[in-house]
């Protein structure tokens, strides 16, 4: 059994696909369009057929799936963060600075008990990370 973490970005999957390779250097497995379909879904708005029905993206040996869902404009992620943990503090930095770009940092990266750094940011699609470092 799994435990994979499936996004909605309403309408921005794509773009958040871009962002994430060249900021996690995340692969983009397959990616399917609603036009592609066999079987239209009826949720989807007329004109969204070439937003991402279905996507998945392997970053480091872990897997992120992702739609554009509704493609209404306004994703929403509450109540939960996706975590990063890395091999060292120059990784940890070069992360963290990547998914603050246009983003909101929480708290930023710093020393803490538990680990040589960690921080925690919302992504500019509103997606929270935390980034740490594996204490030795």
């Amino acid at each position: 059994m799994h435990v994979e973490p499936y996004l909605f970005f309403d309408g921005r999957a794509e773009e958040a696909a871009g962002f994430y390779q060249r900021a996690l250097g995340a692969e983009v497995e397959m990616l399917m369009r609603f036009k592609d379909s066999p079987q239209q879904p009826d949720m989807v708005p007329p004109g969204s057929e070439d937003k991402v029905m279905h996507m998945s993206l392997k970053i480091d040996g872990s897997r992120v799936m992702g739609s554009d869902g509704r493609c209404q404009g306004a994703p929403h992620f509450a109540g939960v963060s996706l975590s990063l943990t890395v091999t060292d503090e120059t990784e940890a930095e070069k992360t963290f600075a990547a998914l603050a770009d246009g983003g909101e940092v929480q708290m930023p990266l710093a020393k803490t008990f538990f680990s040589p750094r960690f921080g925690m940011v919302a992504d500019r699609f509103g997606v929270s990370w935390m980034v740490i470092v594996q204490p030795s």
